[in-house]
């Protein structure tokens, strides 16, 4: 009861004494145009369209034609025709988010959608489109996070504050590899995006993967494919604007969309309905200006919190070098990429070892621990590049001791490499499984401090 008091109190202080209206002056697919408001109003302002039948239908600004506003409404258009009444909202599109969100499962205009009650609303408004901290004030990436899968915490460690790119085709395992990072992290929270998503995954996702434990110190962002565009692109900026509001609160975030793929294709069917004439592939320029915007808000703060990022990226065709899985690629901090062909041959996660990078493990790790890494890469690179002879049988053994030996290893390194969704692994546990197999020394605590001196002799004497 208090907070439903206090978010009365709130909408009453937001509410304006002045309303500025127009009426439609046309209908084209999806774009209602708008005149009599089009110098009140500007690119990204929100208006109410009335329907016929008193139903008010929330819209967006996205551009301007021969003296009118073009409007795209945020659900179905039954209903408005010409002459409806446009009303246009004062305020800028803001949520109040609050710490009693956790646990919840929200739409992209902040309002919940998992028949919990009502949301606390917080004091202070978060812009859904806020720009990110400048750079020159951001803290660097440093400190390593736990995500509890054996071959993202050993080959392709991330660090907090770091923005990571899951690349892959349909069906390889994205959403399963999200889902167990999302359970078994050690960040303080986790601001889960589902844009474009099957409707009947939001339930299994919540419910199967995240579970109980998951859900507590998570919020889930749900926006189905079903959705309009607007709505799609809307909570893609609501889980960034969310996550920053637990960042600012000092929390260590890990913030996960999924996918990046279709709040681009969300952005292309909104440009192209504007009018903006196509680039790549179909995709406009305002798709390539917006991603930069939406990713570079991930990252380390100003002073303590940050928000780590992954996001996935659905890949057409398989192919890694579509527009926007390359355009993704150039601005994130690294990128782990998913395998059909090992997904086929029943290694779960699917990850290419070799074809991944995360750019900051090296800085993050000590000496100990990338020696570690990269003789298990030289390993796995070296049965790769002779694979084909030796499932042939076309390699004799003794011809190259350096095929030999990993040969011998192999068959541990795949299996270390395959997790169960139900297991979970920290990073000390990943690095010393890992020197074990290798045979390589290992004493440190996988965090990526040296490890501690050893006591004088007398002492241990």
């Amino acid at each position: 009861m208090k907070f439903l008091v206090r978010n009365l109190i709130n909408d009453i202080e937001r509410v304006s004494n002045i309303q500025v209206y127009g009426r439609i002056a046309a209908v084209q697919g999806m774009l209602l145009e708008a005149g009599g408001i089009q110098k009140t109003i500007s690119v990204g302002d929100r208006c109410n369209v009335v329907a016929r039948d008193g139903r008010k239908v929330i819209c967006e600004v996205v551009g301007f034609r021969q003296g009118r506003a073009l409007l795209m409404p945020f659900s179905a258009i039954e209903g408005i025709g010409l002459g409806c009444r446009t009303e246009v909202q004062d305020a800028e599109p803001v949520i109040y988010p609050d710490m009693g969100w956790l646990g919840r499962c929200i739409n992209g205009f902040g309002e919940p959608v998992d028949g919990l009650g009502p949301l606390p609303s917080g004091d202070t408004a978060f812009p859904i489109r806020n720009p990110p901290p400048p750079a020159h004030s951001r803290s660097r990436v440093v400190g390593k996070i736990d995500l509890g899968v054996r071959a993202v915490n050993s080959f392709l460690t991330c660090c907090r504050g770091q923005r990571m790119g899951i690349f892959a085709g349909s069906g390889v395992g994205k959403s399963s590899l999200l889902s167990m990072m999302a359970k078994n992290t050690s960040a303080d929270v986790s601001v889960i995006g589902l844009i474009g998503e099957r409707g009947r995954e939001a339930r299994e996702f919540i419910e199967d993967d995240l579970g109980p434990e998951g859900m507590k110190r998570a919020v889930v962002v749900v926006s189905t494919s079903d959705e309009s565009p607007l709505m799609r692109r809307q909570a893609a900026y609501v889980t960034l604007a969310v996550a920053e509001f637990f960042r600012d609160q000092g929390l260590d975030v890990l913030c996960m969309m999924d996918s990046v793929t279709r709040f681009a294709m969300a952005q292309r069917e909104i440009s192209l309905s504007a009018g903006e004439p196509p680039a790549s592939k179909g995709y406009t320029p305002t798709v390539f200006a917006e991603l930069p915007r939406l990713l570079e808000r991930a990252g380390p703060g100003v002073g303590k919190g940050s928000i780590t990022g992954l996001f996935t990226v659905l890949v057409d065709a398989d192919d890694h070098n579509e527009p926007i899985a390359d355009a993704v690629r150039g601005i994130l901090d690294g990128h782990i990429v998913l395998d059909r062909g090992i997904a086929e041959r029943g290694r779960y996660p699917a990850i290419n070892i070799l074809r991944s990078v995360s750019r900051t493990m090296p800085a993050c790790n000590n000496e100990q621990e990338n020696d570690l890494i990269r003789r298990a890469r030289a390993l796995l690179s070296t049965y790769e590049d002779m694979a084909e002879l030796i499932r042939l049988g076309a390699y004799r053994r003794g011809t190259d001791p350096a095929v030999d030996e990993s040969i011998h290893y192999y068959p541990e390194l795949e299996a270390f490499l395959g997790q169960r969704k139900t297991e979970a692994n920290d990073l000390a546990a990943c690095y010393a499984l890992l020197a074990e197999i290798l045979g390589m020394p290992f004493d440190g605590d996988g965090m990526g401090r040296p490890p501690p001196p050893a006591p004088p002799a007398e002492d241990v004497a």
